[in-house]
C-alpha cells in the first residue's frame, strides 16, 4: 500500500533520499528550478539548494508530497500555488490561463525499483486532496502528450497525459514547451473541497473574517 503524507521539515531526510544526486558535487535542481526566478536558480548552489528546499518545507503548506511503501520513501510530488512558482509566473512557453487560485503540480520522483507500481497515481490524488484542502480553486499541470511513444525515464517527471486524464484532469491549452521533443500540454482539474472541510490558507493570506 501506498501512504502519502507531507513533505515537512520533519521528513526532510526522506526527501533528501529521493532528490540528491548520486554524487555529492554533482549540480542537482532540488525541485526548485520552476519554484525560482531564472535569475535566483541560477544565483543557488551547491548545499543552498537543499537548504533552501528544507526551508520551504518548515512552512505549514508543504512544496511537496511523500509516498512511502512499506515505511520505505517511494516518491515524491512538487507542488504549490503557481503564484510561488517564478519560472511558471515568467514563462513565456506556459501561458498563465486565468486568475483564479490555481495551484501547480511541477515534478513527479519515483525511487528505481518502484516505478509502474502505481506510485505517481497516488502522489498525484494525493496532490488532488492536499490543494483541495489548503483552498486551491484549480489544480493543473504540464504533462508531456506521448502519443504511445515511450517517454524517458529522465523526462518522465512531468508525467504523461494518460495518467492526468484518468484523473479526470482536461486538457485546457497545448503549450510551447517541449520536453523530450514532445510536446507539453496545459491540463486541470477544477477543485471543490468537501461542505465543511476547514482549508488551510496560502501563505500570506488574510487570515481575518468579516462579519
Amino acid at each position: 500500500m501506498c501512504i502519502r503524507d507531507d513533505a515537512t521539515a520533519e521528513r526532510f531526510e526522506d526527501v533528501t533520499s529521493l532528490l540528491r544526486p548520486r554524487r555529492e558535487d554533482a549540480p542537482a535542481c532540488w525541485c526548485l528550478t520552476y519554484r525560482l526566478t531564472s535569475s535566483e536558480n541560477s544565483a543557488l548552489r551547491g548545499q543552498d539548494r537543499p537548504a533552501r528546499l528544507k526551508q520551504l518545507c518548515a512552512r505549514d503548506v508543504a512544496p511537496g508530497l511523500l509516498a512511502y511503501l512499506d515505511g520505505e520513501p517511494v516518491g515524491w510530488c512538487a507542488l504549490g500555488p503557481r503564484t510561488e512558482m517564478g519560472r511558471l509566473q515568467r514563462s513565456r512557453t506556459i501561458p498563465v490561463v486565468e486568475e483564479l487560485s490555481v495551484w501547480s503540480v511541477v515534478c513527479f520522483v519515483v525511487r528505481a525499483g518502484f516505478r509502474r507500481q502505481g506510485v505517481a497515481r497516488a502522489l498525484l490524488d494525493g496532490a488532488v486532496s492536499y490543494a483541495s484542502e489548503c483552498g486551491a480553486q484549480v489544480l493543473e499541470t504540464y504533462p508531456v502528450d506521448p502519443d504511445g511513444a515511450r517517454v524517458s525515464g529522465s523526462l518522465a517527471y512531468v508525467g504523461t497525459m494518460s495518467m492526468f486524464e484518468r484523473a479526470n484532469f482536461r486538457r485546457v491549452v497545448q503549450t510551447s514547451a517541449r520536453s523530450g521533443g514532445l510536446p507539453r500540454w496545459l491540463v486541470r482539474r477544477d477543485l471543490a473541497p468537501p461542505p465543511g472541510q476547514w482549508t488551510r490558507q496560502e501563505p500570506g493570506e488574510d487570515s481575518t473574517t468579516s462579519g
